[in-house]
């Protein structure tokens, strides 16, 4: 029998959207992380695990982990992952749409009953935006054993530190160390997720495969000026600490224009302190995000830019607070299960494209300690942390079944490797 895969993808489009429907606002999606609306999509989520027959279990930083075992308790555990909480004004798909595919094949090997050479673990990471406690990648890292205990003392900005949020949502956090996979048990990791990019939609492909993650600078700069009245200080005499910040963001996007090489340099978050309309700006807060796939790169922009606002608050007699808040790595996905993805991709029919990730994914703190591939899909005109976030189905169809094709060629390469090891140890 021929599998339904438009079937399946018609079920997960239907859990999108019933997830979805659960936000802290009526315009977008908003689920941050450990607020009410989250907690209410993970247990609607959680339901959906248990319904498939999934013992379920909550870690110390909250993420939702189900496990499907191998026959062989010795096998190692293969992970398929992504998130669960959103930005502000989010789409439907960025996150959940990796672990309610991850749900689907779960569902279809119990549904086959079909034993694998190893053990999967399906996990909804709770906090991979980092918006409430301005710290990414809180759930996987738990996960990869690379959480800072330091991080529960961060608090958010009504003042509750992570610690106490955990409290509230009944999570132990004296569990995080033991949450983590040993490094030694790792298989690999799968994270399907939108490709946040044109490339897929213009092509008119709908999925692909990631090469390699880009690094991610991330700073946040204080402007501090003079307050004064606006109709009588005199312009030469200003210490105007929002046209510090306007200068500096025009070099910034001047500075990653002419650069080139994957680099993009974006200031997200603003903040003026005590503003009023007659009131010259004393004092102003603001991010700048910096990425690139080129480690050297990276450095290299994240210095000069940090020289040239330094001489831009000279020059305008400012003081600068300069304040580096995330400093991740580029990361390069494995060739191996890189190579059974594409694979997978052209049986299904499909031309295989290598793609690089511009954007941030739980893959990255996986990669320290275990293989990790990526699958995008295809996302209408490549718009992502918008509400106009969307993906086809015929697209997720496609995904659906490459996916499926993907952990069948992975059982099979496994179960060889174990057969010469086992030959090998007879001989």
């Amino acid at each position: 029998m021929q599998p339904d895969y438009s079937s399946r993808a018609a079920h997960i489009m239907q859990r999108i959207h019933a997830l979805a429907a659960i936000s802290e606002d009526t315009d977008g999606v908003m689920r941050t992380f450990g607020t009410p609306a989250f907690l209410q999509g993970r247990a609607l989520v959680q339901g959906w695990f248990e319904a498939a027959g999934l013992a379920t279990r909550f870690d110390g930083i909250g993420n939702l982990r189900a496990h499907l075992p191998s026959a062989n308790p010795l096998a190692k555990t293969f992970v398929l992952a992504s998130h669960i909480d959103t930005v502000v004004n989010a789409g439907k798909f960025d996150g959940p749409l990796g672990v309610l595919m991850g749900l689907d094949l779960l569902e279809n090997l119990r549904e086959r009953q079909a034993n694998l050479p190893f053990h999967v673990e399906l996990i909804a990471f709770s906090d991979e935006e980092g918006v409430r406690f301005h710290t990414t990648y809180l759930g996987s890292t738990v996960v990869a054993g690379s959480f800072d205990p330091a991080w529960l003392t961060r608090a958010d900005e009504g003042g509750i530190t992570l610690a106490h949020a955990l409290e509230i949502m009944a999570a132990d956090a004296t569990q995080i160390v033991g949450d983590a996979i040993p490094a030694a048990d790792w298989l690999g990791y799968f994270e399907m997720h939108i490709e946040q990019g044109p490339v897929l939609w213009e092509r008119q492909i709908p999925v692909a495969f990631v090469t390699a993650i880009a690094g991610q600078l991330r700073v946040e700069l204080t402007f501090t000026g003079m307050a004064g009245h606006a109709g009588t200080v005199p312009m030469d005499m200003r210490q105007d600490a929002l046209c510090a910040a306007a200068e500096f963001i025009l070099i910034a996007e001047q500075f990653a224009l002419s650069h080139g090489g994957g680099l993009v340099a974006t200031v997200g978050k603003l903040a003026l302190g005590r503003a009023a309309s007659n009131v010259i700006p004393g004092e102003v807060v603001l991010t700048l995000d910096l990425r690139s796939p080129d480690a050297t790169q990276l450095a290299d922009a994240y210095a000069a830019l940090q020289t040239y606002t330094e001489a831009l608050a000279i020059q305008r007699n400012v003081a600068l607070g300069w304040s580096l808040i995330q400093d991740t790595a580029p990361v390069a996905c494995d060739a191996g299960l890189n190579e059974t993805l594409a694979e997978a991709i052209a049986d299904a029919g499909h031309e295989v494209v290598a793609l690089v990730s511009g954007a941030g994914h739980d893959a990255v703190p996986i990669s320290a300690v275990a293989p990790v591939t990526m699958m995008f899909i295809r996302c209408y005109k490549g718009i992502s942390h918008n509400p106009l976030e969307d993906v086809e189905i015929a697209d997720l169809t496609a995904a659906i079944e490459v996916a499926d094709r993907f952990l069948a060629r992975l059982a099979v390469d496994v179960a060889r490797r174990h057969e010469g090891a086992t030959a090998g140890q007879r001989s």
